[in-house]
């Protein structure tokens, strides 16, 4: 149980020939960039890093240059100060980070709260892609008594700084991280489970995920989103457990041309269990020169 190292724990990182670090927002991010074409941006979600990617990324660059980093305080980026771990932080953080790669995305990708984040980015005119693909994307707040409740055990939980080694420490034990991935709908290969036990064996990981929690704000987003001015895909894995699929019903209400794409049979991590599918649902959605909201032929 210990902090990821790049020398110690990525010698074994899927697609490690894409790798670089860059300095960016005051931190150090892990970045990974391959392929050749329009510039398409992958951003993971709550938990996640880059390895969440490793059988998409190589599909998507055969006609896109893909970008995709670890979001600050997980997987091998650094951690900003805790305060920044919300929506308009991580939002304002990702653009930072683009500024300096020089990259203004045409198709961007986001999954769970990785799609929140680059909504919001959109909404704040700091990138316009033609295409805004949402995999199961974390829109909604959760509803009641439940949306009173997380946030401030949330904030409780990483006041504390014993919760993320005692969490850590438990993904130790055998089955904790299989547990874990069971109850989003998913079944993943054992590699994915091998670096998802790499990753929450890490207490940074595991704090910077629970500050997101902590901070996570999705009501003034909801407010804004009916200004979005690009083309919004809802991808909604029927077995997910984590975003009920229900919510992509819910963001079209809010905002009407939102197109809904329906996955029978996947869980929440969608793009591990079935990457070639959601390669050519990206793929088929971006070749058309569509208008916002305007569905494009079925192939």
């Amino acid at each position: 149980m210990s902090d990821l190292v790049w020398s110690r724990d990525g010698g074994d990182w899927p697609n490690r020939e894409a790798s670089s670090f860059v300095e960016a927002a005051g931190i150090r991010w892990h970045v990974q960039k391959m392929g050749q074409g329009p510039p398409l941006l992958l951003i993971h979600g709550t938990g996640a890093a880059t390895h969440s990617w490793r059988q998409l990324m190589p599909i998507l660059a055969r006609r896109f240059t893909v970008i995709a980093p670890d979001l600050p305080g997980h997987g091998f980026t650094q951690s900003p100060p805790s305060r920044r771990l919300s929506l308009p932080g991580m939002a304002s953080d990702v653009n930072q980070l683009l500024r300096i790669l020089k990259v203004k995305p045409k198709i961007a990708v986001g999954h769970s709260a990785g799609a929140a984040i680059l909504a919001r980015m959109c909404l704040d005119g700091t990138i316009a892609p033609k295409l805004l693909v949402s995999l199961n994307g974390a829109f909604m707040p959760f509803g009641g008594v439940a949306n009173h409740l997380l946030s401030p055990l949330a904030r409780l939980l990483v006041m504390n700084l014993l919760v993320p080694r005692a969490f850590a420490w438990q993904a130790s034990h055998a089955g904790a991280v299989e547990r874990l991935i069971h109850n989003t709908g998913s079944t993943i290969d054992a590699r994915g489970i091998a670096l998802y036990r790499k990753l929450v064996r890490s207490p940074t990981h595991v704090a910077a995920a629970l500050r997101m929690m902590a901070n996570w704000r999705l009501e003034p987003l909801l407010h804004d989103l009916p200004r979005l001015a690009t083309t919004l895909l809802l991808v909604a894995a029927e077995n997910d457990r984590s975003i009920s699929p229900d919510v992509a019903r819910q963001v079209s209400e809010v905002y009407p041309q939102a197109i809904i794409e329906r996955l029978p049979g996947l869980g929440h991590l969608a793009h591990e269990e079935q990457p070639q599918d959601i390669a050519d649902l990206i793929m088929r959605y971006a070749s058309q020169p569509n208008r916002a909201g305007e569905r494009p032929p079925t192939l």
